[in-house]
């Protein structure tokens, strides 16, 4: 799925606005390994202030240049979308009239088939590839407008010619040969060229490969503003320098030959440079600019988050030794320990436990299930209206995703349903105090859990789990390391360190005072820590997402049966689901050695 939208060329031109919404969207998309382009399916959701002067009009022609010339040209269908067409609003402010009119705007969403999601391509520049080039296939054929861009917008200026989708059949043919490319495994690297134009893709391509370019403008016009600027259609690759002759060829045999361009390539010197007929146009540090093109977002977090936690995400970027996320494991990912258990076709069943709201049961299903579990969907008020029995499970997992809404404290509610209800407060206790039985419990399942200290046996020191430092929701990847603790699920895996999926509102431990957690620490109850890239415990926002002392996120009771977390182990047990990892997990992630660990436990 891809979006696309140029609402700001509405006010140059509409149908050339609604063409490059489409544009837009499917050049997201093409990163993507998708079969075909005729295989995508768009929806589109037409905004417009209905019987503003010249606006009915331009819906007209909007609306017949994408839906009956241009998709048909490109073989794609437009099955469903919808209309807003109330984009004006007036008033009175004493005495006087007052209106906002919004320009026309169409936001494309494209849906494809992913042959193979592993083929997915991101703007990150591999830096350990040997010798690469960056390579401009620039669909707007030299054309350059400037109109409606971001460059014209700080100036103050609307401009009179405005970027087009002109040539269907090149853009059919670009779309394909870059699936091909893809497939023979020849790109590196890939962004499309949108919002601030090339100089803020390739700027955005550096950031996120934490290097430097250089790239030479000579090929592309005697304007240079236009051509950093300019927001035409296209795409910038990476490819090997020794595959360059091999790509060129390609994008030529596909007739876009004329209008691609080697452009540069990566430095040592952590610089984002550009020149023109060997003299510089632009350059300074890549930190520089990336705290640049970051300084409007520290001003809208510091006003709506904690300003503190802002900073502390804005000084990171200076950092220039910051090896970014890496891996280190005490163990080998492909080591299936599970295998014989499972050969003896017996699947103890675990409860994967839930309550109004949680969504993150289906998850944490699958991987217990591909670890040798029969998982059992268990709702609370199975329980409680005496439908399914605790006493035959071996595991009992509380789930995570918004339990009642994800109100703040909805994890505390659902315990105190628990403890508040005699019949149902024995019915966990027995199932916590047998010796054969293990438990987790997942974000709310954690706050959950945490509140049922009193009823676990040995989690006596276990925390409660209040709002997050940042003020905000945090849904991002964080790096972890795996504490040695007595955790059955943690067994062999201590010291490793791996990225895992985070997502809470109410993740920051909280004690009663100071001696409360320096007995847990004491106590060698903490089984993960959030850590900096550096392998350090941290408190440093986002490296910590909710701002718990020592980077606590995740425990367990004295004897190790019952741990509880923060992160979602079970959102990354295979590779396909990391946002990064690396080239060497090629199916199971390191967290399916969680799940095999409960698997050999219970044995």
């Amino acid at each position: 799925m891809a979006i696309g939208e140029r609402t700001p060329i509405a006010l140059v031109h509409h149908a050339a606005s609604a063409r490059m919404a489409v544009g837009e969207a499917l050049t997201n998309l093409a990163a993507a390994r998708v079969r075909k382009l005729d295989r995508v399916v768009l929806s589109a959701n037409w905004m417009v202030p209905a019987g503003h002067p010249g606006e009915d009009a331009g819906l007209f022609e909007a609306v017949k240049a994408v839906g009956m010339q241009l998709c048909p040209q490109l073989d794609i269908t437009i099955p469903v979308g919808k209309d807003s067409m109330s984009m004006k609003t007036v008033w009175q402010d004493d005495g006087q009239v007052k209106e906002v009119t919004a320009p026309l705007s169409v936001v494309i969403s494209a849906f494809a088939e992913v042959t193979d999601v592993r083929k997915t391509l991101t703007p990150q520049l591999c830096t350990d590839k040997g010798d690469t080039d960056l390579i401009l296939i620039d669909l707007g054929k030299g054309h350059n407008r400037l109109g409606a861009s971001a460059l014209a917008q700080v100036y103050k200026q609307i401009g009179h010619h405005a970027p087009d989708l002109d040539d269907p059949q090149s853009f059919k043919a670009f779309f394909e040969v870059l699936q091909e490319l893809n497939e023979e495994g020849l790109l590196l690297a890939y962004h499309d060229r949108s919002d601030g134009g090339l100089f803020v893709s390739l700027c955005e391509m550096a950031f996120a490969g934490h290097c430097g370019i250089s790239v030479h403008l000579d090929d592309l016009g005697d304007d240079v503003h236009a051509a950093l600027f300019s927001e035409e259609l296209g795409a910038v690759i990476q490819v090997r320098h020794c595959d360059t002759d091999t790509v060129m060829k390609a994008v030529h045999d596909a007739g876009l030959g004329h209008h691609t361009h080697v452009i540069g390539t990566l430095n040592d010197d952590d610089q984002v440079e550009f020149s023109f007929a060997h003299k510089p146009v632009l350059s300074s540090s890549r930190t520089q600019f990336q705290q640049a093109w970051s300084e409007t977002s520290l001003q809208m977090q510091k006003l709506r988050d904690n300003p503190d936690c802002a900073q502390q995400e804005f000084d990171l970027i200076a950092d220039v030794d910051d090896p970014g996320m890496n891996v280190q494991l005490s163990f080998d990912v492909d080591d299936n320990i599970s295998a014989p258990y499972i050969k003896k076709n017996i699947r103890p069943e675990v409860a994967i436990l839930r309550e109004q709201g949680v969504n993150g049961h289906i998850e944490m299903a699958a991987a217990f299930d591909r670890a040798g579990f029969n998982s059992v969907d268990v709702h609370m008020s199975d329980i409680h209206q005496g439908r399914v029995d605790l006493g035959d499970f071996k595991g009992l997992v509380a789930c995570g995703g918004f339990s009642y809404g994800d109100v703040l404290g909805a994890g505390e509610g659902w315990a105190k349903s628990i403890l508040f209800n005699h019949e149902l407060k024995d019915k966990f206790s027995a199932f916590f105090n047998r010796q054969d039985s293990f438990g987790l419990g997942v974000c709310n399942g954690c706050q959950m859990m945490s509140n049922l200290h009193s009823l676990i046996p040995g989690a006596d020191l276990w925390p409660r789990f209040v709002r997050n430092q940042s003020e905000q929701f945090e849904a991002r990847v964080a790096m972890v390391e795996i504490g040695d603790s007595p955790s059955v699920l943690f067994a062999g895996m201590s010291g490793s360190r791996l990225p895992v999926a985070v997502a809470h509102g109410e993740g920051r431990i909280e004690f009663a005072d100071q001696s409360a957690l320096d007995k847990l620490m004491q106590a060698g109850l903490t089984s993960m820590q959030y850590v900096d890239h550096y392998g350090q415990p941290t408190e440093t926002y986002p490296l910590n997402p909710n701002g718990s002392a020592a980077g606590m996120t995740g425990l367990c009771n004295d004897d190790g049966r019952f741990t509880i977390m923060m992160p979602h182990p079970e959102r990354v047990f295979r590779a396909v689901q990391h946002s990064w990892h690396p080239e060497d997990w090629l199916e199971d992630s390191p967290w399916m050695r969680m799940f095999r660990n409960a698997r050999v436990w219970v044995d």
